[in-house]
């Protein structure tokens, strides 16, 4: 049975939700946000922010989201990821106002967030999510993840110094080791193999609350504030206030936000796309834009941090049952609740568990099994994921986001502008044209005749990087008929196809005919308005490989 609302009024999930959903919806949201509330507090302290911000960001965003987005499973707070690029343009702009709240900050950051991704929606950008390439995203997460663990390191050893870059930390870290709290150490060190253990022997079990328990268990029972362990600290009651961003922050704000804008989407449709089931509503990249610009500009306005999917929470959501978004809106109504009930009891767990629960999750960025799976498949883009990592650690992680796009259209470009060129060869006895090959030695090749096959779209920017291929090869072989078959050319730019005059001509007078052959109709159209079209007529335009061999076989048998 289902029930049946108002389209225009309701999201589509909602308005054909089937109660038989119900009982699923809640289980998972109550198990997702066993999961997602301790790692949210946990996230904010990475940015330096009150603890109850990660509250915060569990409770409207993900409702906002819930109503507005496409995928049904998508767990919507905040990352380890997007906590760091916080931190570090929240500490970049508190250096230079003094004068205003961290808090203001933060909340003016969102917006501007959320504001990018609505423009990037309305101006139909969702293609952006895939402007970093997978090995370049697999450094870049790397790096963060090393950025992270060593910001926490000196919360696990209670000691305190002034922070800087990633080496200036690595050698402040070893400096103060003398003044390591080991009580502290002790917590941390059990805290994390706790949570590894119940990750591994118990995945069912919501780890990070089982940790949280006890560490707040075990700092009223062992009265471990008299050992000099720290606790998290006052987390207030009651649900967040109004906040008032600064507008006149927005220039100072603006590119740290497009590079978190960017990051937040890119993991967005990353979760929702791995975790979408058959027969659910396709993940829509616009409609994600637009999800997610209403989830933090809404979010702003009441104490969020910037908010995206999370890959890992998703996964939780999605195996405990979640049927459609109303599993994220029980998750944010436990928040709610824990606001309202708990937060207080919060306060008390010690500041190690936090530590561990960011380390432990932290490393999961870390995927060596993923950089020897680039490096068996393709050695360039391994040197790419390589170089990201090294521009997180070198640079910091928003320049570290400009490095990763960088290198992605590095690559993109390297793709573009040097497409392979095949020489073809036919498997004896079909009419089937193939790569020349020393695995197949008996391919038939024809005396004279040059069979060449170029891929993708000829342009200004590989034109001259082709025609230079395609002359080695002439030199190689010394053909008089040169056969391009452009089956696999998408299109044909007016500088290719003025090059390829050019070269036609020049070969004509050097004894060499140039065929075309398996033509599209948008490049035969490009070819037949120039004067090429012409010269080259019917004779030398031909529709298929073999029709174009068996021409060549009856010529030279005249």
């Amino acid at each position: 049975m289902e029930i049946r609302k108002n389209r225009s009024l309701l999201p589509h999930w909602l308005s054909h939700y089937s109660r038989r959903w119900l009982k699923n919806d809640i289980v998972a949201g109550s198990v997702t946000a066993a999961v997602v509330i301790p790692k949210a507090l946990a996230y904010a302290t990475i940015a330096g922010l009150p603890i109850q911000v990660g509250l915060y960001t569990v409770f409207l965003p993900m409702i906002l989201y819930a109503l507005t987005g496409s995928s049904r499973p998508l767990s919507v707070s905040t990352t380890t990821t997007l906590a760091i690029l916080t931190a570090t343009q929240l500490d970049k702009v508190l250096a230079v106002n003094n004068n205003t709240t961290i808090m203001t900050i933060c909340i003016t950051l969102t917006l501007l967030v959320g504001i990018v991704h609505l423009l990037a929606s309305f101006l139909h950008l969702g293609f952006i999510a895939d402007f970093i390439s997978e090995p370049v995203l697999v450094g870049f997460k790397a790096g963060i993840g090393l950025v992270i663990i060593l910001d926490q390191i000196p919360k696990l050893l209670s000691i305190h110094f002034d922070k800087g870059s990633f080496w200036h930390n690595l050698l402040a870290i070893f400096h103060h080791l003398p003044e390591t709290s080991l009580p502290t150490l002790l917590v941390g060190i059990i805290m994390i193999a706790l949570l590894v253990a119940l990750e591994h022997f118990m995945p069912k079990v919501p780890a990070p609350l089982v940790v949280v328990a006890m560490g707040v268990l075990a700092m009223g029972l062992f009265h471990l504030l008299n050992y000099g362990i720290d606790p998290v600290g006052t987390i207030p009651l009651g649900l967040p206030s109004f906040f008032k961003p600064d507008f006149s922050l927005f220039d100072e704000l603006w590119f740290g936000a497009v590079g978190i804008a960017l990051m937040s989407f890119t993991e967005t449709i990353a979760a929702g796309r791995a975790f979408v089931k058959s027969g659910e509503p396709p993940i829509r990249a616009n409609q994600e834009l637009f999800a997610s610009g209403l989830a933090n500009i809404g979010g702003a306005f009441f104490g969020a941090m910037p908010s995206g999917g999370g890959t890992s929470q998703t996964a939780v959501n999605r195996s405990a049952g979640a049927q459609t978004q109303l599993a994220a809106i029980i998750t944010a109504a436990l928040a709610v609740l824990t606001m309202l009930l708990i937060a207080p009891l919060l306060g008390m767990m010690p500041q190690a568990t936090l530590a561990a629960i960011v380390i432990v999750y932290s490393i999961g960025l870390i995927r060596p099994a993923d950089f020897n799976a680039i490096r068996k498949v393709r050695r360039t883009e391994f040197i790419w994921a390589l170089v990201a990592l090294i521009g997180v650690v070198l640079l910091g992680t928003l320049k570290g986001i400009v490095v990763a796009i960088i290198i992605s259209l590095a690559a993109l470009a390297q793709q573009v502008t040097n497409p392979p060129i095949r020489v073809l060869a036919r498997k004896r006895g079909t009419n089937f044209y193939r790569p020349l090959s020393d695995d197949h030695p008996d391919d038939e090749t024809f005396p004279g005749l040059l069979i060449l096959r170029p891929e993708g779209r000829i342009f200004f920017l590989n034109a001259s990087r082709i025609g230079e291929k395609i002359r080695l090869m002439l030199e190689k072989h010394k053909p008089s008929v040169l056969m391009l078959d452009f089956s696999t050319v998408i299109d044909l730019e007016y500088t290719a196809l003025k090059m390829l005059v050019e070269a036609d001509k020049r070969l004509g007078q050097e004894g060499v005919a140039v065929w075309l052959v398996g033509l599209n109709p948008e490049v035969l159209e490009v070819i037949n308005r120039s004067n090429l079209g012409k010269t080259l007529g019917p004779e030398r335009m031909h529709y298929s490989i073999d029709m174009a061999v068996k021409k060549y076989q009856e010529r030279i048998n005249i």
